[in-house]
């Protein structure tokens, strides 16, 4: 909105030029990040009472760790206020022509309309159970389906490039491969719904499924900037100088138009952190469903529209062991009648092992860390 309203309009009028910085992406993505942390520090305090006031509090689940017990009541549905900051920060200052920035957005959102409803049913009925789970993943199905769709349809990218995979630590010009559309759709969908249910099940302990999000954030921000922009760099092969852009000297594929992607994290980036601010040991306000799914959605859009579905593996690995230790957990009970972990998901585990809930949620937050840089490591080792 502001993009336009500075670059294409003011800029044009003697003595506003200065407003031409706007065109930068760089510029766009630090105003974003400024935009969207400042509103959450400014109205967490507003929202919070709200939630208070309509007595919209946390059930907790009769089997968790006891000490949870002490949480209920805790206002929820806070990831109501991660979402609006997010979108109005991101269509504040993208290109509102850009669609890898629609399609992110639109996905996040229907994401959270249904973590909203699946809150609002355990808040308004007192259980923890919510909407059934076969109609929650069929909706979610649907909207990551019919929105990947429409990317593959509206030709966006080239075909080919598009339906390409990549492999991590491969050099996309030399090895990359073409999948059939049907197929590469059913598979993008799996990897934004996936996501949405791991950050979901992430989401347990105060500021653990927040954090991560804020780095999966600033990585995927470094990730989108670096395929999308033209930047180019004069290099030497064989001893002639050629001219590439970022993309191509990094061995990534190029993709037109997905840098704008970066202001959706940058976005992303600082509500998150906004919110943390009271979301974390001991909780003032939880995020629920609405903000885990939305998120969670919004890291598997990232990954799939700049070719990193495999590397999302690694940068959200802390997602990935959270699901991981619910599957084997409940896989074991059904073939073996014993369970692995205490309790799962594992963060829960080491609940149950004695360790202070401010110890798991710090180390896990740097587990993450290390699993970033590894994943932007893979830029360089192809």
């Amino acid at each position: 909105m502001l993009f336009h309203l500075f670059y294409d309009v003011l800029s044009d009028i003697d003595g506003l030029g200065f407003l031409r910085v706007f065109r930068y992406l760089s510029t766009r993505i630090l105003a974003a990040a400024i935009t969207s942390l400042s509103m959450s520090f400014l109205m967490g305090p507003w929202f919070i009472n709200r939630l208070r006031s309509k007595q919209i509090g946390q059930v907790i689940r009769d089997d968790g760790p006891e000490s949870h017990q002490a949480k209920a009541g805790t206002p929820t549905m806070g990831g109501s206020l991660i979402l609006f900051v997010l979108a109005f920060s991101t269509l504040l200052w993208c290109d509102l022509e850009n669609r890898f920035v629609w399609l992110t957005l639109l996905v996040t959102m229907g994401f959270g309309i249904i973590g909203f409803v699946d809150d609002y049913m355990k808040i308004t009925k007192k259980n923890t159970k919510g909407l059934s789970g076969k109609i929650r993943l069929f909706a979610e199905f649907a909207i990551a389906g019919s929105a990947l769709t429409f990317f593959f349809a509206s030709n966006t990218l080239p075909t080919d490039l598009a339906l390409s995979f990549q492999l991590p630590f491969t050099n996309f010009y030399e090895s990359h491969y073409i999948l059939p559309m049907w197929f590469y759709i059913v598979f993008a969908s799996m990897v934004v719904v996936g996501t949405a249910n791991a950050v979901n099940l992430t989401d347990g302990l105060d500021g653990l499924a927040i954090g991560p999000s804020v780095i999966n954030a600033g990585t995927f921000m470094i990730l989108a900037y670096i395929a999308g922009v033209q930047t180019t760099l004069m290099v030497t092969v064989g001893g002639e100088v050629q001219a590439v852009n970022l993309a191509e000297y990094l061995h990534i594929a190029h993709l037109p138009g997905s840098a704008e992607l970066a202001i959706f994290c940058a976005s992303m980036f600082g509500a998150g952190i906004g919110f943390l601010w009271y979301n974390t040991y001991p909780a003032s306000v939880f995020m629920g469903d609405v903000g885990a799914l939305g998120l969670g959605a919004a890291i598997g859009m990232l990954a799939v529209l700049t070719k990193n579905e495999l590397v999302l593996l690694i940068v959200g690995g802390l997602f990935v062991f959270e699901t991981l230790s619910v599957i084997i957990q409940v896989g074991s009970y059904k073939m073996r009648k014993k369970r692995v972990f205490r309790m799962a998901p594992i963060h829960h585990h080491f609940e149950l092992k004695g360790w202070e809930e401010p110890k798991i949620i710090v180390r896990f937050w740097l587990i993450s860390i290390m699993l970033a840089l590894v994943a932007l490591g893979t830029l360089k080792l192809r």
